[in-house]
């Protein structure tokens, strides 16, 4: 069996984000990048059922920058047989372009299963996955927390919140895109064996321009702005009730200008 794993090198959550001064995008200074966290689920996914199945490949796929080298490196670590960076060649695409981009060299590698992370932190937009298993005009299934590899190895039945406590499971055909969400493994840690093997594992390069059939986004961010910075707040005293009421009331009133 052959499985590919979608996954994008997105700033952590902990860094601390500015926007450049034109504010057409991010400093990119000083920011520490990782695999995307809902992505480390698709990673262990697949590793997990080749594990099952005994044999076959497992290959990590991202589009970006040098830098996203990091990130396959992560994949191979934890146990993904190969990598392919897309170098997306200093261009902002959009999920469409980069959807494209990322079909293509899905079908080039004829997978059978294809794991994605549900949506990555940074854009947000969580359309990728969907758009190429359209691309590949194949089944997908999204925000998946369960997944039960049929005894045929050609299906799985997963499951997926919707909403309520409730739980839609969905009988999957193969091949399929698969969208992780958390909750449906724990991804394990890369071991220093894994991390030395990492090194050895290939890697290819390829270029999005030679798969994008001259597409060119359609979608264009600018205006990048902090949220606005919270205004100090007040704690009301006091032990009668009907006080403090008209108090709130008034501050409402003639402080905040909300009534």
């Amino acid at each position: 069996m052959k499985i590919g794993i979608l996954l994008k090198q997105a700033p952590d959550t902990e860094t601390k984000i500015k926007p450049t001064a034109d504010a057409s995008g991010i400093e990119t200074d000083g920011i520490k990048y990782v695999v995307s966290p809902y992505d480390e689920f698709a990673i262990e996914a697949a590793i997990q059922v080749k594990e099952k199945v005994g044999e076959g490949e497992v290959v990590a796929i991202t589009l970006g920058p040098q830098r996203a080298t990091e990130a396959l490196r992560t994949a191979l670590a934890m146990g993904a047989d190969k990598a392919i960076r897309i170098d997306d060649e200093g261009q902002a695409l959009d999920s469409l372009t980069a959807a494209k981009a990322l079909a293509k060299v899905c079908q080039a590698q004829s997978f059978d299963l294809i794991f994605t992370g549900k949506q990555a932190i940074d854009g947000d937009c969580a359309q990728v996955p969907q758009m190429v298993a359209e691309y590949l005009d194949i089944a997908h299934a999204m925000v998946v927390e369960r997944f039960e590899l049929g005894e045929d190895q050609k299906s799985a039945k997963v499951g997926r919140a919707i909403g309520g406590g409730a739980v839609e499971i969905i009988d999957l055909k193969f091949p399929a895109v698969v969208g992780c969400e958390k909750g449906l493994n724990t991804p394990r840690y890369a071991s220093l064996p894994g991390i030395m093997k990492a090194k050895k594992k290939p890697l290819e390069e390829v270029k999005a321009s030679d798969y994008l059939d001259g597409a060119t986004p359609k979608v264009a961010f600018a205006n990048y702005q902090l949220p606005p910075e919270r205004t100090e707040h007040k704690i009301l005293q006091g032990e009668e009730p009907a006080k403090m009421v008209a108090e709130l009331v008034k501050l409402l009133h003639e402080e905040a200008k909300a009534i």
